[in-house]
């Protein structure tokens, strides 16, 4: 029997750039282990164009990727979380809503590279930088042996995770 995917919902303030790298590239590189999303606490409306492009030229599918609020992930007809983890240090200081089946959390924080104010080829590095940060982390998060590790051995896992290069906070709490 095969095991089920796990929901993996990525936060983030704007849901612009970091969330929508993580959930693009957890949906490539989980091979159908996991269905990822993401959300913000205050979407900007839309992925920033950067972040659709570096995604784009490193194969992943960009279809349907829309910067969304974390109420739509809160609601009865949601799908339940397996995993909630905040990428930017903004949004894991926010009282998060209520996630239904208790979900695993941690702090996968990086520097916003939307917030680059520079050169175009610059920001483009700062995007390219972030998307390799979280492609490190979805990597060693894929790597896990999920079905036997216990909660508490997962949740350590997990939160290890987000102290890998590049990490922007020791903040181990979570949603």
């Amino acid at each position: 029997m095969p095991e089920p995917a796990y929901n993996v919902l990525f936060l983030c303030t704007g849901n612009s750039a970091r969330s929508i790298l993580a959930e693009a590239m957890l949906n490539k590189e989980g091979g159908g282990r996991f269905r990822a999303f993401s959300a913000g606490s205050r979407p900007k409306g839309e992925p920033h164009p950067m972040a659709l492009q570096v995604l784009r030229e490193s194969d992943y599918p960009t279809e349907g990727l829309r910067s969304k609020s974390w109420e739509e992930f809160a609601g009865p007809d949601a799908p339940v979380m397996d995993f909630v983890f905040t990428v930017c240090d903004n949004a894991a200081g926010e009282a998060c809503p209520y996630w239904p089946g208790q979900p695993v959390t941690a702090h996968w924080g990086i520097e916003d590279p939307a917030a680059a104010e520079s050169s175009e080829m610059e920001r483009k590095r700062a995007f390219v930088t972030a998307q390799r940060y979280l492609k490190n982390r979805i990597a060693a998060f894929v790597a896990l042996p999920l079905g036997s590790l216990d909660q508490v051995a997962l949740s350590s896992k997990v939160r290890e995770i987000g102290q890998m290069a590049g990490a922007t906070s020791a903040r181990p709490e979570v949603a």
